[in-house]
């Protein structure tokens, strides 16, 4: 695991004193699963990381934006700290690529899946608040995600997509869309699930997400995005 976190550290420019943390954000749930010798997942540093990272949007995003008020301000962090766009930030650092997987979850090609990704990077934050401090992660941090904290999209292009395909929805059938459950797998603690939207009848986009919500956005997404196609 050593070499793979120190590959890292030098890759974002950071001197860790200890590599342990480190590698511990990049050891997947599946992994420790096979090898139990393998110690920890990156679970806990996961759930450090969503915090640190939701401090230091909103902060970021209050000073940046002052006239806004907080619905305005909790739509434009949601669109930073959703599972595609930290999945965006975790494949421009390579993350992927220094992931730690079982044999199964290799195969299955979740190095590359949104979700995971998006988990490695709140793992990696955890990790270097836990080393650095909160002054350098925010440094960090305001490097990595520049393209997302620095973009300027109006409101109403970072309306939740699940809200807009409601409105077109209900103008197009009257109904609100249907979400249906497609699949779900893997263990309690790792759960991946599968889901399917309907407007009238008619299947539009199918997501996938670590939870139920982050699959039904993600195929309201989809959605749009085909809807957009149409004359």
């Amino acid at each position: 695991m050593a070499p793979a976190a120190a590959q890292l550290a030098d890759r974002l420019g950071l001197r860790f004193r200890d590599l342990r943390l480190l590698s511990q954000a990049l050891v997947h749930s599946s992994y420790t699963n096979e090898r139990p010798e393998a110690g920890e997942p990156n679970e806990r540093l996961e759930f450090l990381g969503d915090a640190v990272l939701a401090l230091i949007v909103s902060e970021s995003l209050w000073q940046r934006h002052p006239g806004e008020d907080e619905g305005s301000l909790t739509t434009r962090r949601a669109a930073i700290v959703s599972t595609v766009a930290l999945a965006g930030i975790a494949e421009r650092l390579g993350l992927g690529s220094y992931l730690l997987l079982g044999q199964g979850a290799r195969q299955a090609g979740e190095r590359t899946r949104q979700s995971v990704l998006a988990g490695t990077f709140e793992a990696v934050t955890g990790a270097i608040y836990l080393e650095f401090g909160l002054e350098e992660t925010r440094r960090w941090l305001h490097s990595v995600a520049a393209p997302e904290l620095d973009e300027s999209r109006t409101l109403s292009s970072l309306k939740p997509a699940k809200g807009v395909l409601q409105e077109i929805s209900y103008a197009r059938s009257g109904k609100a869309p249907r979400y249906q459950l497609i699949a779900q797998a893997g263990p309690d603690h790792a759960r991946h699930y599968e889901v399917e939207v309907m407007i009238g009848g008619q299947a539009l986009g199918r997501g996938t997400g670590r939870n139920r919500r982050e699959a039904e956005t993600a195929a309201a997404i989809e959605a749009l995005a085909r809807l957009e196609e149409e004359p």
